[in-house]
């Protein structure tokens, strides 16, 4: 019996953090393993790719989606138009990530984002972002209390509303709302004219974007990631994901 390449192999974006004073890359296995249940095969991509222009290039070849994960660190604050530096920094992962989203964007490879993901997918389309939401007259607390336990962090938060007649919409079933995580010190100050808005948080935080001239270019403020095999509306938004990735999968078949 012959091997069936049937599922889709999707690009996920790696960041960079020191391991007992070893430089290391990583990402976290709920989001591998939320691709695996979704019906696609995750690869996890090295900032080293940003080394050669025909080294990102040769990668992308064989990949039939993105996804930009969440992450510790924050973009650097000159990539939107502020000064200042970023505690936080991860300047590989910034530089990987816009170079995956322009790629995606160019050739109309499916693409989700989730959190840092929307944030740079956001800035890669000139927009902008709150540094310290906390510090906004208006918006609730967004971050995570780090003190409990991780499934007490990534319990649902607040409710965000769904834009009807957008991306997200069908992916969850047209539900007008619904309650979300929210583990996160930045957020939307402003988005380019190429994003729609999908959601907001009811202090109307922008919690979710599509990019209009792309197919599927989806990016969501929260974790859905987060114990996706057990939560439909998760389950939902990565299915519709990795169907997106597997219809371009079998329109570049020969």
């Amino acid at each position: 019996m012959g091997i069936i390449f049937d599922k889709p192999l999707i690009g996920v974006v790696m960041c960079q953090i020191d391991k007992g004073g070893h430089p290391t890359q990583m990402v976290h296995n709920k989001y591998l393993d939320a691709i695996l249940s979704g019906g696609g095969i995750p690869l996890a991509l090295p900032h080293g790719l940003m080394s050669a222009p025909h080294l990102l290039e040769n990668a992308m070849t064989v990949l039939d989606g993105i996804l930009l994960t969440g992450s510790p660190s924050n973009i650097e604050p000159h990539h939107y138009g502020e000064s200042g530096s970023e505690a936080l920094a991860d300047p590989g992962r910034d530089a990987l990530s816009f170079a995956l989203i322009r790629y995606a964007l160019d050739r109309q490879m499916p693409l989700l984002a989730i959190c840092r993901g929307l944030q740079e997918l956001v800035v890669a389309t000139g927009g902008t972002l709150h540094r310290q939401l906390h510090q906004v007259p208006g918006l609730q607390e967004h971050r995570e209390d780090e003190e409990l336990l991780l499934d007490q962090q990534y319990a649902p938060a607040h409710e965000v509303w769904v834009e009807p007649g957008g991306l997200l919409a069908p992916l969850v079933n047209d539900c007008e709302k619904f309650w979300v995580n929210s583990l996160h010190q930045q957020g939307i100050r402003t988005t380019g004219d190429d994003l729609r808005i999908e959601a907001r948080a009811g202090d109307g935080l922008i919690e979710a974007v599509s990019h209009r001239q792309h197919p599927f270019a989806l990016a969501v403020q929260w974790h859905p990631e987060w114990h996706s095999a057990t939560s439909a509306l998760s389950s939902q938004l990565f299915e519709g994901f990795i169907a997106a990735c597997r219809s371009v999968k079998k329109e570049a078949r020969p």
